[in-house]
């Protein structure tokens, strides 16, 4: 399949219009979604470290510098592309799969078109391009949540937190979690396009599809991402 999705365009027009739509449809789409789980990941990792550090000799500053690099690292890669995979995948399985059930992708086929190019590689050109920046939004407003979760509250000061954001930052784990974000996204967007393109039967078949294109997805991402951290990380 992917053989056939990266072969040259017919029509680059087309195909642009469609890379933008889908650009706008994967991105401007799932912002609020990533940007709601994002916080409470913040939230949740700022407030259960406070806890587990309560009472011991580390400093108290290091919450912020752990809630850094545990969101850029692994909660903001993996965390929201596992949650566009069932919002973005499963929508994905679901709109090839129905043009599939009703005759358009033969119809296209008849008419010389490159169905699997046409209709996979602006998906997947869109992912790659949109799915990394909303890793990114999503870790600095993890970050900001790990702040309104803790400062306001009394956990912690202002302070401490921001003395731990700044404190021992790497610049290679920036770089990780780019290459999370493009191996994440490349994973979902092929896994469901396959799922809906070879789609056979009625609609309880589109609705296996989906949901497998979203549990396939998953499962290869957190595999993916422990052979990422293997070999990125050691």
């Amino acid at each position: 399949m992917l053989q056939q999705t990266f072969k040259k365009p017919e029509n680059w027009s087309m195909y642009w219009k469609e890379t933008m739509r889908q650009m706008n449809s994967i991105g401007i789409g799932s912002l609020v979604i990533v940007a709601i789980i994002s916080i409470f990941i913040g939230a949740v990792t700022a407030v259960q470290f406070s806890y587990q550090m309560a009472g011991s000799l580390i400093p108290r500053y290091y919450i912020g510098y752990i809630v850094r690099d545990m969101t850029i690292i692994e909660l903001a890669p993996t965390f929201s592309c596992m949650v566009l995979a069932g919002k973005v995948g499963s929508s994905l399985a679901s709109e090839i799969g129905g043009m599939r059930q009703k005759e358009h992708i033969d119809a296209m086929e008849i008419m010389g078109v490159n169905t699997t190019a046409y209709l996979i590689q602006p998906k997947i050109i869109a992912a790659l391009v949109v799915i990394p920046m909303l890793v990114c939004i999503g870790a600095f407003i993890s970050i900001v949540g790990g702040y309104l979760a803790s400062v306001p509250t009394g956990i912690f000061t202002h302070g401490e937190y921001v003395q731990g954001l700044r404190s021992f930052f790497i610049p290679y784990n920036v770089t990780m979690m780019f290459v999370k974000a493009f191996t994440f996204s490349f994973i979902l967007t092929t896994v469901s396009c396959y799922q809906g393109y070879y789609v056979k039967g009625g609609s309880i078949e589109l609705g296996n599809a989906s949901t497998q294109a979203v549990v396939y997805s998953n499962i290869l991402i957190l595999l993916s991402d422990y052979v990422i951290a293997m070999m990125m990380a050691v």
